[in-house]
Formats: structure tokens, C-alpha cells, sequence
């Protein structure tokens, strides 16, 4: 691990607006006179610097603000307020294979994300076969994604993250759905990214988990870090 560091957020808070105004006052009153009576502070002031090949681990109670900070991490949220710098194609796997289309095939969703994370049409297929063996998705790969049970979503999903040759992994509970199998192929390929300094920030429930992949741990409560 360098001390480069790769990921940087610095007093970063995130509000969200809960639900919607329901009559033509409400929405007259919303628009015209900035109305929020239901703001939702999911990240408070969070700073946290990651350095180059480091492997972190995000835990905390569900609505701690974990995924949030991963989904501004990866550039899929922007925070309310503070600073946020990245450095590197990062690789995201959150919630059950977020960039993907449902409607479209294991196969045409390989070659989607890839050209999202900006990779050639022939660099993909130069791919192909490695995240298809990887997934054990193989018999189903012309199906549409509709029709795979959320462990296969998962495993292709990830499949395809750790074959795009990302800077920085991001995992959201990839794991929680995985048989014992695809775990021990996971933790495995996280050893891997360890050893070839590649970034990696992990969100999951399993803390015995975690520690066999992160030597540190960041616990967030209420939208702020815990001391």
C-alpha cells in the first residue's frame, strides 16, 4: 500500500427529500416556496481518505449511510454538501447489479457495462469468455436477466466488475446472496486485488467476513463515522 491516496472525501453530507406532496396546494407551496418539511440527512460531515491498494471495509446498521457513501464513491450520487475526488476507473457492485437492464441478455448486459466503464467492443470480447467462466452463468448467458435468480444477477455482475481492469473496487453485499462456492471464488479474487495494490472499499453485514479481507474498518452510525 503507497501512501497515495486515491479516494478523499472531505466533510461530505448528502439529503435526500422523503416522499411527495399530494395535493395541488402542496405541490403550488413546494414549488414556489422551496417547501422541505421531510429532508433526510443520510451522511453528516463524513471525511475519509483511502490510500492506493488499500482495502477498507464500510460497516454499520442498515440506513447508516453506508451505501450512500459508496454510490458517491463510484459517481452514481452527488453529495449536498463538501469535497469529493476520486482517483482511477473505479468498478461498482451495488445492490443487486446496478447497471444492468433486466431486459436484456446476460450477454448484452456484459458488452452494456463495459462500454459504460468506457472498455472497446473488441476489449470486451477479449474478456468474454473469463467473466462468463467466472460467473457459472454460462447456460443461461443468451437469457434475459429478467429470468436469473438474484445470486446469478450477482455473480455476473461481479464477474464483469473484476474484468474490466477497474483502479478501485466498490462492493455493496455482493456476497450476501452468493452460495458458499461463489464466496470462497470472491475472497479469493480479493486477495488477488490486495496483492496487486488495487483499491477496495467493502460494505457488508459480515464482519468475520470483512476482516479476512480489510485491515481496516470505518463504522458509520446516523450518517457520521463512530470513533
Amino acid at each position: 500500500m503507497s501512501n497515495e491516496i486515491v479516494i478523499s472525501l472531505e466533510k461530505v453530507s448528502k439529503k435526500y427529500h422523503l416522499g411527495e406532496p399530494r395535493k395541488f396546494t402542496e405541490i403550488f407551496d413546494y414549488i414556489f416556496h422551496n417547501r422541505r418539511d421531510n429532508i433526510f440527512w443520510a451522511l453528516k460531515d463524513i471525511s475519509i481518505k483511502i490510500n492506493k491498494g488499500e482495502a477498507v471495509g464500510i460497516v454499520g446498521p442498515n440506513g447508516s449511510g453506508k451505501s450512500t457513501i459508496l454510490k458517491i464513491i463510484a459517481g452514481i450520487v452527488t453529495p449536498t454538501k463538501g469535497k469529493v475526488e476520486v482517483i482511477g476507473k473505479v468498478a461498482a457492485l451495488l445492490e443487486l447489479g446496478t447497471g444492468f437492464h433486466t431486459d436484456l441478455t446476460g450477454r448484452e448486459n456484459i458488452f452494456l457495462y463495459g462500454a459504460i466503464m468506457g472498455m472497446s467492443p473488441d476489449q470486451i470480447r477479449k474478456k468474454f469468455e473469463k467473466i462468463v467462466d467466472f460467473s457459472g452463468v454460462r447456460e443461461f448467458i443468451d437469457t434475459p436477466l429478467k429470468h436469473y435468480s438474484s445470486g446469478m444477477r450477482v455473480r455476473l455482475a461481479f464477474s464483469v466488475a473484476i474484468n474490466i481492469d477497474p483502479d478501485i473496487l466498490v462492493v455493496d453485499e455482493a456476497l450476501a446472496v452468493g452460495d458458499v462456492e461463489f464466496q470462497q471464488k470472491c475472497l479469493q479474487v480479493f486477495e488477488n486485488f490486495r496483492k496487486k495494490k488495487l483499491t477496495m472499499v467493502i460494505v457488508s453485514h459480515d464482519l468475520s467476513l470483512l476482516k479476512k479481507i480489510c485491515p481496516r474498518l470505518i463504522l458509520i452510525e446516523n450518517g457520521g463515522i463512530k470513533n
